[in-house]
């Protein structure tokens, strides 16, 4: 079981923390013959698999390296375009590392900000007043869960489907973000947390979660 990542957004919506725990290896590395058995397609300035699986290599998994060297989005480490590259037969056997690609921070951004316009509509939505917004999205590969203070705070951790004890886990944060960034005199609401203790004792209690599930009394 695992905790992938945590996320605090503020009443405005923007992303003011942001901390990948762990990311699942999904990286594939082969190395191909003329003609590569495989159709790319540039999309969201990234090479991506359009069509043809094989050995783990998935549609929607973008090019990640070649011949060892990192890619740069659609160009290789010394500026060629990949798709040219791979397009000319001189240029084989080469080998290709695929996986899905990381987000930046401008991708974060928006998604955080995204998830903040869902949380209101599904508020909207509810046939009860005093809807507290959507809790936990569920996918077959994780679950997103969020927990909202009163004062419009939002706490979202994503999660191995079978982790336990999130829910706790979010109380926690919400404890550590109290004692570490607001009792903080050079923290500014509302603005980016950038603090070292905080940043310390989030990843121990995401640590104690992983290993241990729910938090106790006077953890």
């Amino acid at each position: 079981m695992a905790i992938f990542s945590v996320y605090v957004v503020n009443k405005a919506g923007g992303l003011i923390y942001q901390l990948d725990h762990y990311t699942p290896r999904t990286d594939t590395e082969k190395t191909f013959s003329y003609p590569l058995d495989l159709v790319l397609r540039p999309h969201d300035e990234r090479v991506v698999v359009a069509f043809g699986q094989r050995d783990g290599i998935r549609v929607g998994h973008a090019v990640l390296a070649i011949n060892g060297a990192e890619v740069n989005g659609r160009f290789t480490a010394d500026g060629k375009d990949v798709l040219e590259f791979l397009a000319n037969p001189a240029n084989y056997p080469v080998s290709i590392r695929f996986g899905r690609h990381r987000l930046s921070s401008n991708e974060k951004l928006m998604l955080a900000s995204m998830f903040h316009s869902l949380f209101a509509i599904g508020s909207q939505l509810s046939p009860e007043v005093g809807s507290s917004g959507i809790e936990m999205l569920e996918t077959d590969t994780f679950k997103l869960h969020c927990f909202q203070t009163l004062t419009g705070i939002k706490f979202m951790v994503l999660a191995d489907p079978r982790q336990t004890g999130i829910d706790a886990l979010l109380r926690k944060i919400y404890e550590i973000y109290s004692d570490f960034a607001l009792k903080n005199p050079f923290y500014s609401l509302e603005m980016p947390i950038r603090c070292e203790l905080f940043d310390q004792n989030l990843k121990l209690a995401l640590e104690v979660a992983e290993k241990a599930g729910p938090f106790g009394p006077g953890s």
